[in-house]
């Protein structure tokens, strides 16, 4: 079986992510590491938070922490909140560990070794009030581009261009609210881009007729407007310190690097920081080295992301790995996402606008939002979050075709025939129409999933619940009883045959729920990741006379209450 490298962008440190940020990143990444791990798969699934640059000072600053304290808290508030959503990282890392200061330094040593890192001097802006240089997101002004007030000195978050500090209209200090900017010179590092544009679009030009049409149209817009040359060192107090030994100016006067440089070597770092977080217990088995440095032939990567990610994974971070001149692995396949929007707006914490993942899993568990926001994944468009959709799909596909499934069915065997499944008689035409049927929908749900087609994965496995169902009501056996007992003994060992089936199959969508189903049966040997096509056409897994136990209800539905306590606490209605 194959090697499977994942990773998903890494998370910002300041505060808890909205369900846009889990569904354009993590999320998928996940249930693409759960299928492809119950598939056999040699599976590496890292992510971490990215806690250097302005935000983690900003935000360590409002909160009057210092920014190491403020990091160690943030990162464990957020990795609770993805253990509540059942993200089965193998390691979620930071990117202030000094596994990722060590590499990233390498990195930088090894470009301006090959010529690739200048130094230059650069007008900043510097703000007198606050006695400092300001990085660029320590400016915030008004997007020349698109008019947004609140934009960054590095990108407008609005119409999502990459700007500098001296090209936003009306600028000011996001330390102190001043207005009183000076620009000086001071001197930084600057990744020579130019020098390897050519190297950077024949590398895109190998992969981007694989990539989604998202992620290659946004690196081809990049190469086409043709790469500068940016700096990628910060005047901040955080951050991986610029080494000395190779520029000690520079690291005298603290400079460190530019976070969009650290931040995607640390998908290295993480791994590393796996390895050594076992190397005393399991050294053998954990060589991070195997997963990044010449393993194009032994391992496949795949990148989750949203839009706004796309071009320092396809373009950025491609051309500083190319110009170290070492075989570290690059992506093969950048999976890339649209916004979630709320309503059609964006979601904003100061307006109380939208829902944040740890507020979801105060209010429903993780499945519920685990199936939507995948069911729903903005793939080829933005996708827009609505309680009314959201009540709706949890009822019809979750509550109704898949939890009163299993309810009924197990609930009227135990009523009619006691706690063991029961035998009947032998399968007869409609079990071998419907092994068919299942063996087709599996067959399709794995293609969509290989292909990492969620929307359609997601609509093959309601398709599989609904065959269940369908078969119910054609065989009916709270009417077959009445007249076939055997008959209905039949189907009803059919149908916990699918329950089983569903609990293996829906396990990357719905894993709690999928244990629960799994558990009902009392299979001392149930040891099987998958459903082979010859095992759905069977249905025979769960042998006659095998113990089972009626879960609880496994999926609420909601009611025209919840929806209008939902809208109140959230809002329900578009921006203005």
């Amino acid at each position: 079986m194959a090697r499977h490298l994942i990773t998903s962008a890494l998370p910002y440190i300041n505060g808890i992510k909205h369900l846009g940020n889990m569904v354009g990143s993590m999320l998928p990444a996940d249930v693409y590491s759960r299928y492809l791990r119950q598939r056999g798969h040699d599976v590496l699934y890292i992510c971490a938070t990215d806690e250097h640059g302005t935000p983690a000072e900003l935000a360590a600053k409002e909160q009057g922490l210092p920014v190491d304290a403020f990091c160690a808290q943030a990162h464990d508030a957020q990795k609770a909140v993805y253990d509540g959503f059942a993200l089965a990282f193998d390691y979620f890392g930071r990117s202030s560990s000094p596994q990722n200061v060590e590499i990233t330094q390498h990195f930088a040593r090894r470009l301006n070794e090959n010529g690739f890192i200048e130094e230059r001097a650069i007008r900043q802006v510097y703000s007198p009030a606050d006695g400092r240089f300001l990085p660029d997101r320590y400016v915030e002004g008004t997007c020349p581009h698109c008019g947004y007030d609140k934009a960054r000195g590095d990108q407008c978050e609005n119409c999502t261009r990459v700007l500098d500090p001296t090209d936003l209209i009306n600028p000011r200090s996001a330390i102190s609210g001043s207005t009183d900017l000076e620009v000086r010179e001071t001197k930084h590092l600057f990744l020579l881009q130019s020098k390897l544009q050519h190297e950077v679009e024949a590398w895109v030009s190998r992969h981007e007729d694989d990539w989604p049409q998202l992620a290659s149209s946004i690196a081809r817009k990049w190469l086409n407007e043709g790469l500068h040359d940016r700096a990628i060192t910060r005047d901040l107090d955080w951050g991986v310190p610029v080494p000395a030994d190779t520029w000690p100016e520079l690291a005298a006067e603290g400079k460190v690097f530019y976070v969009w440089f650290d931040a995607p070597i640390e998908y290295i770092g993480a791994t590393k920081e796996w390895a050594d977080a076992a190397r005393d217990t399991d050294p053998e088995d954990r060589d991070w080295k195997s997963w990044w440095y010449e393993a194009d032939d032994t391992v496949r990567y795949t990148e989750f992301m949203a839009k706004d990610n796309v071009p320092f994974h396809t373009v950025m971070f491609p051309a500083t790995e190319l110009g170290v001149r070492e075989p570290w692995k690059k992506v093969d396949y950048v999976k890339a996402f649209n916004w979630l929007t709320y309503y059609g707006g964006k979601f904003s914490t100061s307006q109380k606008r939208g829902v944040f993942t740890d507020q979801a899993l105060d209010i429903l568990p993780a499945d519920y939002w685990r199936y939507f926001l995948i069911a729903n994944a903005p793939e080829s468009d933005d996708s827009s979050f609505t309680w009314e959709h959201f009540t709706a799909t949890v009822n019809k596909d979750l509550a109704d075709t898949l939890g009163n499934f299993v309810n009924r069915v197990l609930s009227f065997s135990k009523k009619r025939f006691g706690e063991e499944v029961p035998a009947g008689s032998a399968a007869g035409e409609a079990e071998a129409k419907l092994g068919e049927q299942i063996a087709e929908l599996l067959a399709e749900y794995e293609g969509h999933m290989e292909s990492l087609q969620f929307r359609k994965a997601a609509a093959a496995l309601r398709a599989l619940w609904s065959a269940g169902n369908s078969y119910l009501e054609e065989k009916a056996p709270w009417l077959e009883i009445k007249t076939d007992k055997d008959g209905a003994a039949l189907t009803l060992r059919t149908a916990m045959n699918l329950i089983h089936l569903y609990a293996v199959v829906s396990e990357p969508f719905i894993p709690t729920t999928a244990k629960t189903m799994r558990e009902a049966f009392a299979l001392t040997d149930d040891t099987a990741t998958w459903v082979t096509a010859d095992e759905a056409r069977a249905l025979a897994s769960v042998p006659a006379g095998t113990p089972f136990t009626v879960p609880p209800v496994l999926f609420a539905k909601l009611t025209d209450d919840d929806l209008a306590a939902y809208k109140e606490r959230f809002g329900g209605e578009p921006a203005a």
